[in-house]
């Protein structure tokens, strides 16, 4: 077969070229089904699986020690489990460590508790006093830290006159300042040592407190009990925290039964609150 073209020059063709189809080849690889499930299950999973299919759990390990079987113990995973009995049988299964552990064992009469140990505190509030103040001056320590470290010199605390300035209950004027904080108390009512301390004061106030107790603390702290009908101790007594050391009352520059209760920091009144 010829052909000619546009020039007017023959050319032999010879018949026409037939494409071969392209063939597409997929290969099938066998898939590792077991690699599969691997990745699926995280390792506390495959924990849980074994326990369960093992049945060797917390409670049973601890029920194999109590017995006397020594259990072998690893984590995390690759190495068995083994428990031996006394009799030499030998129980494997798939475990969870990394490395040998040391054979754990109990005898048959062994115990096991699981109940927790008591812990018993006792408060020492004295102690929390005393070190507050040695560790600062009580001049400049804060409300916040010295809320609570003194006691109720009542058995109830009703306040009746704030510390403060005030209109005075004796003269009606304003302008009065009130060196302490007044409970309600029926005259006779037992008052209580605020903290551990040294008697060296206790007498007739002649500026109006009446009969009065005064109490050293220790390192520039002291309390004062004012308007008493009665007291128990005297001067250089060494009392102890809520010992009771007078009766409430009214004497002094007083106008009925009530505890004037005073704290006082290096000789200078505050708020009684702020240590209550």
């Amino acid at each position: 077969m010829t052909s000619q073209n546009v020039r007017g020059r023959r050319r032999a063709t010879g018949p026409a070229v037939e494409l071969r189809p392209a063939r597409a080849t997929m290969e099938i690889r066998p898939r590792d089904t077991e690699r599969q499930v691997r990745r699926r299950k995280s390792p506390l999973r495959q924990v849980a699986d074994f326990a369960a299919a093992s049945g060797v759990g917390q409670k049973a390990g601890v029920a194999l020690a109590a017995t006397g079987l020594a259990l072998t113990v690893g984590l995390p995973a690759t190495s068995p489990v083994m428990a031996t009995s006394e009799s030499g049988q030998t129980e494997s299964a798939l475990a969870v460590s990394g490395g040998s552990q040391p054979e754990v064992s109990a005898a048959a009469s062994a115990k096991i508790d699981f109940s927790r140990a008591a812990v018993a505190t006792a408060a020492d509030p004295d102690g929390k006093l005393k070190q507050l103040l040695s560790a600062q001056s009580v001049g400049s320590i804060q409300r916040a830290s010295s809320v609570g470290t003194l006691a109720s010199p009542l058995d109830t605390l009703t306040t009746a006159s704030p510390f403060g300035y005030r209109v005075s209950p004796l003269t009606g004027g304003t302008g009065d300042f009130h060196r302490g904080q007044d409970f309600v108390a029926q005259c006779g009512t037992a008052v209580h040592a605020a903290a551990t301390g040294k008697v060296t004061f206790a007498g007739w106030h002649e500026y109006g407190g009446g009969n009065r107790v005064v109490i050293d603390h220790g390192n520039g702290l002291e309390t004062t009990y004012n308007h008493l009908s009665s007291f128990t101790v005297k001067v250089g007594q060494t009392v102890t925290r809520g010992d009771t050391v007078a009766l409430s009352g009214t004497t002094g520059a007083s106008t009925g039964c009530h505890l004037h209760f005073e704290v006082q920091v290096n000789g200078e009144v505050v708020d009684p609150m702020g240590w209550l």
